[in-house]
């Protein structure tokens, strides 16, 4: 089964959000559980939590179709401690939201080294942080998200991803999260089959689909290895429709949250049922 759905605002509150993702003929959601540019959580009562998980039983959606996305000022990889320290109760908050919700996955961006440490310290810590959160937390898979490189920031590789992996001690409590944008801006060309091949047989040898728990679909507005982070539409941009075509086909791509993210929201709808449509098992 293809859980196909898109990034829904929560800015007139979470229900609504789940309402929206049901009008797209969304069977995946992806959404934030805060603002993700603020490090504090709001206070959630029992009602709300009782009127969410309703919600969703409401219109079909279970844990595994949902990717909550953290907030944008995580960095498990901070060079600084007191932000590091910071970033880590931040995302022990999200992952307890995410429980008292009975969400079962948590996204996040892995870390960035400011130039002030070593790529090798960075990913480290990340690792490092994941151990120390899990540790403070229950059930909820933390998934990460791999990067486009921009400017200091790690994970845009398998090799990286896979260091930090290794080092994770609960392996059932980590996942990873692939964006299409982010692959090709960090060089994974996806745009012929001989290429759409490669790039994830070597996901498979450096990391594995056991771990993959989510995709983010998404075109570039820039080019191979730009390392930009820059979403276009689906076939919009420099990866063309071809790739998210083969993904519909490929049975590896079962039974996970497979989330746009592409810019014009308009066009979500149209996005949702050209992907459905591409679906051919």
């Amino acid at each position: 089964m293809k859980y196909i759905g898109s990034h829904v605002s929560i800015s007139k509150g979470i229900l609504s959000a789940i309402e929206h993702s049901y009008n797209l003929k969304s069977t995946a959601i992806g959404l934030f559980i805060k603002n993700p540019l603020r490090w504090k959580i709001s206070n959630i009562t029992q009602k709300m939590i009782k009127d969410f998980k309703k919600i969703c039983k409401k219109y079909n959606y279970l844990p595994k179709q949902i990717l909550p996305h953290s907030g944008f000022l995580i960095n498990l990889g901070h060079p600084n401690p007191i932000f590091l320290n910071k970033s880590r109760d931040s995302l022990i908050e999200e992952v307890i939201r995410c429980q008292e919700l009975g969400l079962k996955y948590l996204n996040f961006h892995p870390g960035s080294y400011l130039n002030k440490i070593s790529k090798r310290k960075c990913l480290e810590l990340i690792s490092d942080s994941i151990n120390f959160i899990l540790k403070k937390t229950e059930k909820v898979i933390l998934v990460i998200e791999n990067t486009a490189g921009q400017g200091t920031n790690l994970g845009y590789n398998f090799d990286q991803l896979s260091i930090i992996i290794n080092k994770v001690k609960n392996k059932e409590r980590i996942g990873i999260c692939l964006d299409t944008c982010h692959l090709f801006a960090a060089g994974y060309d996806l745009r012929t089959k001989e290429n759409y091949i490669k790039t994830f047989n070597s996901f498979d040898e450096r990391i594995g689909f056991n771990y993959l728990k989510g995709l983010h679909l998404n075109d570039s507005k820039n080019i191979l290895g730009s390392r930009k982070d820059r979403h276009e539409n689906l076939g919009l941009g420099y990866i063309g429709k071809n790739c998210f075509k083969w993904m519909m086909q490929d049975l590896r791509f079962e039974n996970i949250p497979i989330i746009l993210e592409t810019i014009n929201k308009n066009l979500w709808l149209e996005e949702i049922s050209w992907l459905q449509s591409k679906v051919t098992f």
